[in-house]
Order: structure tokens, then sequence, then C-alpha cells
């Protein structure tokens, strides 16, 4: 019984030797690859230029309130006419994009000064827009 033990016992003695290797990592696990395309952010030169991509998925609908629409289903990012007026109650004009809930665009006061602005929906046909100056507005969409 104890001869036993003792091959036991050294057995698991040399059998469990330290060494200072990292295990092994196969290659398909170093990169994860999403099933999603990752969705660039909107910014506000984004109403300035049609890409391909966008060109090849243009719609416009006088249905409904945008301008145009592009993308795919789940993914369409719209194009909306907005007014506003600033804290001096002078209209303010602009365009932006419109991606889920988010968006980006430019703005024109009546002076023809532009701005970029960042905007987010807080109900149908409303926007709540943050200027390049941080004053904030409520755009209505035309």
């Amino acid at each position: 019984m104890t001869k036993k033990l003792l091959l036991l016992f050294l057995f698991l003695f040399f059998s469990c030797k330290e060494t200072n290797q990292a295990p092994p990592v196969k290659e398909e696990t170093r990169q994860v690859q999403s099933f999603y395309q990752e969705a660039p952010t909107i910014t506000p030169d984004d109403i300035e230029e049609i890409d391909n991509e966008e060109r090849r998925t243009y719609h416009i609908d006088n249905q409904y309130k945008y301008k145009y629409r592009t993308g795919k289903q789940d993914y369409y990012e719209y194009n909306y006419d907005i007014i506003s007026k600033d804290s001096l109650g002078n209209e303010v004009r602009g365009n932006v994009n419109v991606r889920g809930k988010y968006g980006a665009g430019k703005i024109t006061n009546t002076n023809g000064v532009e701005k970029d602005t960042y905007v987010q929906w807080i109900r149908y046909g409303v926007l709540k827009g943050t200027d390049e100056d941080s004053i904030t507005y409520k755009f209505m969409v035309e």
C-alpha cells in the first residue's frame, strides 16, 4: 500500500512541473469578428456630400417629412430640413442627417453665420440640438 502511495506521489510530483510559458492561443481567438458592420458616427459635414454607397440606396418619399433616405433596413440615415428660433427670437434654419435617435448637421442664423449642430429626437417631428457654441435649440422638422 505504501509503495502505491509513494509511486502515486512521485508521479504527481514529476508530472506537475512549472513552466514559464503562456498557454498557446489559437489564431481565430486573437481577433473577435462582429456580424454587424460598425456604424460610422454622423458628423456635420455628412450633409454636404452623398458618397457612392449612399447614392446606391438613395430614396425619396414625399409622404414623409424627410428630404431623402439612404441605407438599408434597420440602418437608415434620414435627411431633414429644420427650423427654430434663437434666444433673441431670430429664425435659425438648417439641415441635418439622423440615424436612429441622434444626428448632426449645419444651421444658419439670420446673419448668414453657419454653425455645426448635433441633434437628438425628443418626440415626433421635434429635435433638441446644441450648436458648436453650446447654445441649445428646439428644432421643428419642416
